[in-house]
């Protein structure tokens, strides 16, 4: 039990830096409320589960090459300059309106699915972090106990959306409007420095390829 345990600890741990996905589920949960927020922490979690497949497959590999991390770098880039400029557009619309915005619950979903998946640094990450896991899982453990602590992990992811969802929306009715606006604002400028640091990664892997 402790050695599941520490793997949702990992999860968690895995989670919880503060990116691309955390700032825009925290804008979302102000504007949208804990629904819109946690889905698109679940769409980043499907992400997530897409590179650990990856992984396992030795797909890896592949997203390794020049092209495809230049391709997936330039991706991240478009993802994440879209969702800040919107956010910052959208910033605005919550002096106008004190209610939730509506909006597809699907686009929440795909929001952060494609913004995780278009990231290179969660490939890397994955790579990194899970590959080790599955190293040492297979020399230590069976399959079974593979599956068990990867499910673990993924439990972790799971329950830092559902807490980053439930903050953000609490946060919709302790704080004043102004500084809702403003967080939203800091949000959408956080999106785009991680998109143009994106595009700036792409532009080198361009130059050294």
């Amino acid at each position: 039990m402790s050695v599941f345990l520490s793997y949702i600890f990992l999860g968690l741990s895995l989670a919880a830096p503060i990116g691309p996905v955390n700032a825009a589920q925290m804008d979302k949960g102000i504007k949208s409320g804990f629904f819109h927020s946690w889905l698109l922490g679940l769409g980043a979690l499907s992400a997530d589960i897409v590179y650990m497949i990856a992984v396992y497959m030795g797909v890896v590999r592949f997203l390794e090459t020049p092209f495809m991390q230049t391709f997936l770098w330039f991706f991240g880039f478009f993802v994440l300059m879209y969702t800040g400029i919107e956010t910052i557009i959208g910033a605005g619309k919550i002096v106008m309106k004190k209610g939730r915005q509506s909006e597809s619950g699907l686009k929440s979903f795909m929001s952060g699915f494609f913004m995780s998946i278009s990231n290179p640094l969660t490939i890397l990450f994955w790579l990194g972090i899970y590959g080790s896991v599955l190293a040492r899982t297979a020399t230590s453990y069976g399959t079974s106990e593979l599956v068990l602590y990867s499910f673990a992990i993924i439990l972790g992811l799971v329950i830092w959306d559902i807490t980053m969802a439930f903050i953000s929306s609490s946060f919709k009715r302790l704080l004043t409007t102004r500084l809702l606006t403003v967080i939203s604002y800091l949000s959408g400028a956080s999106l785009i420095g991680f998109a143009i640091y994106f595009g700036i990664q792409a532009v080198k892997v361009l130059i050294q390829s």
